[in-house]
């Protein structure tokens, strides 16, 4: 039995006896508006060529300087962004019952949430930022504009939500999950405010899970980011704690621990989750990038392949889903590797159609992946 059987079978049996379970998730919130720039164009509308990769990007702007140059930026969709609103749409999709904390829009909620806030339970803190998504066969681009998320902070989340409201949600989810700190000036306070002083005032969960994304942290200091990983460690006197990072991230993350750079084989990622783990005290570290995925816990290492495909619908967002759906297997109380094998099929599942999964898409997605 291979490790996607491994994970059908423990889906599959988990969801027989598993009660609903219920994430408080935040803290940002983006209209994300998905681009292909244009290379050649021979006629209106689709009737061009893409410029595919990043290196041809790079060119193409390279050859400006000292000059200019006009690049068309063709609109695909608008969508509900940011990492947390992505993954919390995920987990609702998976069965998870959701609360949303973050920017979705104020006093309003901005019309590209309407269909997710009608499904969840929202406390919106200001506007989202904007981010232009411009996706390439190798990767994407993210051109934000987040002034908006300056807003969120400690004394905003007591004037919209209330302290005893916070406290309550907090104490009751099963799954607090806290993402998207690089793009989030004063999430640090925040979160050393939760640990501090939200949560000692909570009743002992036992059982509960915190999960953090940093989101690319590149443009923040070596400083700062030392400093909310400390922070984000402290959470574990309330439950067990995991740090989500795809590559890039594992790698600025390993580096600035004092560790030599290492690739993404096999045993290196292995290497990776373990060695920041155990340098950090978290309970779970997981590295995923983009054609496979691995995590440590005190219990060991585990390591399984995804489904990649050079041909996606759609890539922004895939790192929440996987986010997501290794979430759920630990909601549900799977192992280690069928996290994992969650946090593939949900990613897989999602650039191919464009669509977050239900369990019941993941169980046939395990089916049938060959």
């Amino acid at each position: 039995m291979d490790f996607k059987q491994r994970t059908l079978a423990a889906l599959q049996a988990a969801r027989a006896n598993s009660p609903t379970n219920t994430a408080l998730v935040g803290l940002d919130g983006f209209v994300d508006t998905i681009v292909t720039p244009v290379d050649q164009r021979t006629a209106q509308g689709e009737a061009f060529t893409p410029i595919r990769s990043i290196p041809e990007f790079a060119q193409r702007i390279g050859g400006a300087a000292g000059k200019s140059t006009n690049i068309e930026l063709y609109p695909l969709m608008d969508k509900l962004g940011g990492n947390g609103p992505i993954m919390a749409n995920a987990l609702l999709d998976a069965g998870t019952r959701v609360t949303y904390l973050g920017a979705l829009g104020r006093p309003a909620i901005h019309p590209v949430f309407h269909d997710f806030a009608s499904r969840v339970e929202v406390v919106s803190l200001c506007n989202p930022g904007t981010t232009i998504a411009v996706e390439f066969n190798d990767g994407k681009l993210m051109l934000g504009q987040l002034r908006s998320l300056d807003l969120i902070t400690l004394e905003t989340i007591y004037q919209v939500m209330g302290e005893e409201r916070l406290r309550s949600a907090l104490a009751a989810a099963d799954l607090v999950s806290l993402v998207n700190w690089t793009m989030i000036p004063n999430m640090t306070a925040v979160l050393r405010s939760f640990v501090e002083d939200v949560l000692p005032a909570c009743p002992p969960r036992e059982g509960k899970l915190f999960f953090f994304d940093l989101a690319d942290p590149e443009k923040r200091s070596h400083e700062d980011l030392l400093e909310v990983l400390e922070v984000m460690a402290r959470f574990d006197k309330f439950g067990k704690v995991t740090l989500g990072l795809n590559l890039k991230e594992a790698q600025r993350v390993y580096q600035a621990l004092g560790f030599s750079a290492l690739g993404e084989s096999e045993d290196d990622l292995r290497t990776i989750a373990t060695d920041i783990r155990k340098k950090l005290n978290f309970a779970c570290v997981v590295v995923h990038p983009r054609e496979s995925a691995a995590c440590s816990t005190a219990d060991g290492t585990s390591w399984v392949p995804g489904p990649y495909t050079d041909q996606p619908l759609i890539t922004t967002g895939a790192g929440d889903h996987f986010n997501a759906g290794f979430a759920q297997g630990q909601m549900l109380g799977l192992a280690p590797e069928a996290c994992l094998g969650m946090g593939v099929c949900t990613s897989g599942h999602y650039v191919r159609t464009g669509k977050s999964p239900s369990l019941d898409d993941l169980e046939k997605f395990l089916a049938n992946w060959k």
